[in-house]
């Protein structure tokens, strides 16, 4: 059982058409699969898009479409900081700070970089991603490139095993070379909220993307999403007097006015 989507040019368009196909299918789908042609892409009409979901988030009192992107690769921090000082001033300064705000949620760029690697009686604390793009960088400028070796797990079995809530939705991340150094990266949710967190999980991971093409020497290429299991997601709760979220109906409107505004930038 798979829900196959055509491949998109940019995140907007591929979560527009995956959240599409999710809604049609009853709000609801096992291994939904897009594949984004340039995820790091955006359009006049995209640009409308990412707007109307992102004061749809926030009128409804949830994070923002840069909240979420920022749980995969928190590009303020870079751009302000840059690669030499990037790791450290997250870790430092804005991982305990996410960690008096949160529990788990939003720290997906932790689990990327920081990683217990045990050595007999010794644990030994590794970054992962830093890991990754030394390796990648080393191959692709020597003579004999390993194309197939990229890969990181956010599922942590020490973590998450046996939690029924406020578990780790996207598990798994597998990066590749071709022939001419085109960087591709295909993902895997265990489960997928289309409306609270698709698109930002696009926008996050294609600048998650065009980090470790930058670092590497790599040319960024496409992004394949498996999710494996996507919902149209909804539901309303109070906290401090504060209503928040949406009923199904409101998603469904939101998937509507995005798709005219999708469609009426076409007919032009």
């Amino acid at each position: 059982m798979f829900l196959p989507i055509e491949s998109r040019p940019t995140s907007t368009q591929g979560w527009l058409a995956a959240a599409t196909s999710v809604e049609a299918n009853g709000g609801e789908a096992h291994n939904v699969v897009i594949d984004i042609d340039d995820p790091l892409a955006e359009t006049d009409t995209d640009a409308n898009i990412i707007r109307a979901v992102d004061a749809f988030l926030l009128g409804h009192h949830r994070n923002s479409l840069s909240g979420v992107a920022n749980t995969i690769f928190p590009k303020s921090i870079y751009d302000r900081h840059g690669p030499d000082e990037f790791y450290d001033v997250y870790r430092e300064k804005v991982l305990p700070r996410t960690k008096q705000i949160t529990r788990d949620w939003g720290r997906y760029f932790e689990r990327l970089t920081t990683w217990k690697k045990v050595e007999g009686t010794n644990v030994k604390i590794i970054n992962p991603l830093d890991d990754l793009v030394q390796f990648m960088k080393k191959q692709i400028a020597s003579d004999r490139t390993y194309r197939n070796t990229y890969e990181m797990t956010v599922y942590d079995p020490t973590r998450d095993a046996g939690k029924v809530s406020n578990r780790q939705c996207l598990s798994f991340l597998s990066f590749k070379l071709t022939h001419d150094n085109q960087l591709l990266l295909t993902v895997m949710y265990r489960n997928h909220a289309y409306i609270a967190r698709g698109l930002g999980n696009f926008i996050g991971l294609g600048r998650l993307m065009a980090f470790v093409a930058e670092q590497t020497g790599a040319n960024l290429s496409s992004l394949t999403c498996i999710s494996t299991h996507a919902e149209i997601d909804h539901g309303k709760n109070t906290r401090n007097g504060v209503v928040e979220g949406w009923t199904r109906a409101e998603a469904n409107a939101l998937l509507e006015h995005c798709r005219h505004l999708n469609n009426s930038a076409q007919a032009t």
